[in-house]
């Protein structure tokens, strides 16, 4: 239902968020992340450029979060990079539907709504709170990269 971008995003801002303040090098973020380190430069970058995370140069330098955790939600993340987009009209762009949107076209708001309305309340906080049953982020294991039951690419 999210881009991948904005699943990386996502995955970028929980590893800077299990050590607020100490900046990680786009290579360390790459590595705890999961997250190709080239993709990963223009996801900061955009992050960057929404205000969400802020480069610090220097010996010891990287980046960091530029808002609290608490403060942080997933919605934030993902509008910063490739933002959910709610459906106010025909999306065929029939004039005569107008605003009045078709059933199906209707239903498929409602569930954009919901997804706004449950990754905007949800903080980075939160979910780097969440230890158990499992960590805020996949980790790596022997069989990373091979697919098996359930299992997504990356």
């Amino acid at each position: 239902m999210i881009s991948r971008t904005a699943e990386y995003a996502l995955r970028a801002v929980v590893v800077l968020g299990s050590s607020p303040g100490s900046p990680r090098t786009t290579q360390q973020i790459a590595d705890q992340s999961q997250v190709p380190p080239g993709y990963l430069s223009k996801v900061l970058q955009a992050l960057g450029r929404a205000g969400l995370v802020e480069a610090q140069r220097g010996l010891y330098g990287g980046f960091v979060l530029s808002r609290p955790l608490d403060e942080l939600t997933v919605l934030d993340v993902i509008n910063a990079v490739d933002p959910l987009v709610r459906i106010d009209r025909c999306p065929l762009g029939l004039v005569a539907h107008g605003r009045r949107l078709c059933a199906l076209h209707r239903r498929l708001d409602q569930g954009i709504a919901q997804l706004e309305s449950l990754f905007g309340s949800t903080t980075i906080g939160q979910l780097l709170a969440e230890q158990s049953p499992s960590p805020p982020l996949c980790e790596k294991s022997a069989t990373h990269g091979k697919r098996g039951p359930g299992r997504t690419p990356s």
